[in-house]
């Protein structure tokens, strides 16, 4: 068994925040039953382009591998029965809405608790319920912004940036499944269930961690950095070779050390200049462009080769096609393989949660499901006969038509 297949989720989420925590989830065994409007055509990442049609997209299929689909408007009396049935039988309800959503939807611990006293309700919004934002919505780009990210992305001088993938996103998932199940944990051994208010924007500033303490007690001003480099730790940034880049991080003296003999310039570690992480920061003006010099008169592979030799932290700057046939992502199991009636063979990448041995087999994973593939069998599990199943379709329940 895996970890979870005793746990089962009703999910309310949509694009990507909400439904990349439960993924991760449901590769470890919990029952993710994801409630999708009718109304509003499901999940609106079912539609994002460029690689969408008939109802489903790539982008779907990279957050919602291994759940189930049933289609449900809650807003009807007979849609909010078969919903409460559900809460009933589940754990938890996980929604990622605006911040206000939730109330309106009446899916929070004070409106569920009567049906369940021991549901878990998680609401992973933009901005929480509560405070002066809490109605605004929230993406990923806009809470770059407002979380300081852009200010620090890019090289000094140059236009604010994001991040090249949706972190804070991603970031707000990995949240959001901690927090589910930190909470199912208590419920089950308290016999009380909670809500869990979480947000994208608590996730983005929190993140800001050591730049933050340090601007809030020491006064540091955070800022951009020229290659990528790190503030503080010298060198530990971007270097380009003779035929490419590559990221050099000395994150301990000894690390320094080595990498001075690699270069054939072993006095660079006995200058008093550059001594220490110190010394080499308050000379950063003159030991980077003597670094830049050094690494652009050899290739990326004659620098990496005795570097990884000498034990010193490094990588080639890959792309993402180069990520993605690195041998060590292939020997980590991380590309899962299903079938798609859309794409046929989709190609994504598994969740970096595992649990078991290292080199263990990884469970086998299933599509992304059609709209509402699977409302008749959980239905059916919640023991509807055919009759009901009917007289529910026709009362618009599942949709109108």
């Amino acid at each position: 068994m895996r970890p979870l297949e005793d746990v089962r989720i009703v999910s309310l989420e949509q694009y990507g925040a909400g439904p990349f925590g439960s993924m991760h989830l449901a590769e470890l065994g919990a029952e993710i039953i994801k409630v999708e409007d009718p109304s509003v055509g499901g999940d609106v990442g079912r539609s994002v382009p460029p690689y969408a049609e008939a109802g489903d997209s790539l982008f779907f299929q990279s957050f919602n591998r291994d759940k189930s689909s049933i289609t449900l408007d809650i807003r009807t009396s007979e849609g909010r029965a078969v919903f409460e049935d559900l809460v009933r039988s589940a754990d938890a309800v996980y929604s990622n809405l605006r911040g206000d959503v939730p109330e309106k939807l009446r899916i929070r611990y004070s409106d569920l608790e009567e049906v369940n006293p021991r549901i878990v309700c998680c609401s992973l919004t933009g901005f929480g319920m509560t405070g002066p934002r809490s109605k605004e919505p929230g993406y990923d780009y806009v809470l770059q912004a407002l979380g300081g990210w852009m200010s620090l992305t890019g090289e000094p001088g140059g236009a604010p940036q994001k991040t090249g993938l949706s972190l804070v996103d991603y970031c707000g998932g990995y949240v959001a499944a901690i927090s589910l199940l930190a909470a199912i944990h208590a419920a089950r051994r308290d016999g009380v269930g909670t809500d869990c208010d979480l947000s994208l924007y608590d996730t983005a500033v929190s993140l800001l961690t050591y730049p933050g303490t340090w601007h809030m007690t020491a006064g540091y001003e955070p800022a951009r950095t020229h290659h990528s480099a790190h503030p503080s730790l010298i060198p530990f940034q971007a270097f380009e070779a003779a035929d490419g880049w590559l990221v050099v991080g000395c994150a301990k003296e000894k690390f320094w050390q080595r990498l001075t003999v690699v270069m054939g310039r072993p006095e660079l570690a006995e200058d008093p200049r550059f001594a220490t992480f110190a010394d080499r920061n308050r000379n950063r003006e003159v030991i980077i462009p003597l670094l830049e010099e050094i690494f652009r008169t050899r290739t990326v592979a004659d620098w990496l080769a005795p570097m990884y030799a000498a034990s010193i932290p490094c990588a080639p700057i890959n792309d993402v096609a180069d990520a993605l046939v690195d041998p060590h992502t292939l020997e980590r199991n991380l590309i899962a393989e299903t079938e798609s009636e859309a794409f046929g063979q989709v190609r994504s990448l598994r969740s970096a949660v595992r649990v078991g041995p290292p080199g263990a087999d990884r469970a086998p994973t299933r599509p992304a499901p059609a709209m509402g593939a699977d409302t008749e069998r959980v239905l059916e599990d919640l023991g509807y006969d055919d009759d009901r199943i009917a007289a529910l379709r026709a009362s618009g329940a599942f949709g109108k038509g």
